[in-house]
């Protein structure tokens, strides 16, 4: 993918409720875009437009043929091991040397040949992301994949997850209500309210960021979360 993905005049309804009249946006290549938002604003929508799960009108331009998606639940297949996991989404282009080098880079290649049903919580999370990275995708979604996850935990997955992205730089795209995982992880963090975009803020450190640690792009965040003094970021779409 060598362009940026562009919505132009995008609509969606739901029945009678209208998310999303006319929204416009730019999604850079190669950089992690984080959507957060009030529940119901429409973050979950964009995604699954992006992955051709939902209809919409108008259009969205440079959408990757290849595209990995990471949701809150791990969603493995409990008849396979985590090996099998990995192998079924490549199909031919199935791999073993490859399969275990993304295994140890999550630190999991000795759990090559446990089932689901075996692993923690996070140690199934670690494999839906060596699964995303694994597959030769241009773009990768994420839908609150740390969310039921404890603060250490979720920590640790942020530094798992950086480490692969850090390989390729692939553009991916990731929706939370939790500005503290916008801020560790996101290169730019979109804020959405009503369907359209009350701030777009860009971060200046490298990625992964200390939790709780203070920065402009925190401060920034929070503020347009908790709609403080109307700010409109750089950059907005």
């Amino acid at each position: 993918m060598e362009t940026n993905i562009i919505f132009e005049k995008v609509n969606k309804r739901y029945g009678e409720k209208l998310i999303y009249e006319g929204f416009g946006c730019v999604i850079e290549r190669g950089k992690i875009t984080c959507l957060l938002g009030e529940s119901g604003c429409g973050k979950t929508t964009l995604l699954n437009m992006l992955a051709g799960l939902t209809p919409y009108e108008g259009k969205i331009r440079n959408i990757p043929e290849r595209i990995s998606y990471i949701f809150q639940e791990d969603r493995l297949l409990p008849n396979l091991t985590v090996y099998g996991n990995i192998a079924y989404v490549l199909g031919k282009r199935a791999d073993r040397e490859k399969i275990m080098e993304v295994l140890e880079k999550v630190e999991l290649a000795d759990r090559a040949d446990a089932y689901p049903g075996e692993l923690s919580g996070g140690q199934a999370q670690r494999v839906a992301i060596a699964r995303a990275f694994a597959y030769p995708s241009e773009l990768i979604l994420m839908d609150e994949p740390f969310s039921s996850l404890d603060t250490g935990l979720k920590i640790r997955l942020v530094d798992v997850f950086c480490k692969l992205w850090r390989e390729e730089n692939r553009t991916a795209v990731f929706v939370t209500h939790d500005a503290e995982e916008a801020y560790m992880l996101s290169h730019r963090a979109i804020v959405l309210k009503g369907g359209k975009i009350c701030a777009d803020i860009r971060g200046e450190e490298e990625i992964p960021r200390a939790y709780g640690a203070a920065s402009r792009y925190r401060e920034e965040l929070l503020n347009a979360l908790l709609g403080r003094n109307g700010i409109k970021g750089q950059g907005g779409a």
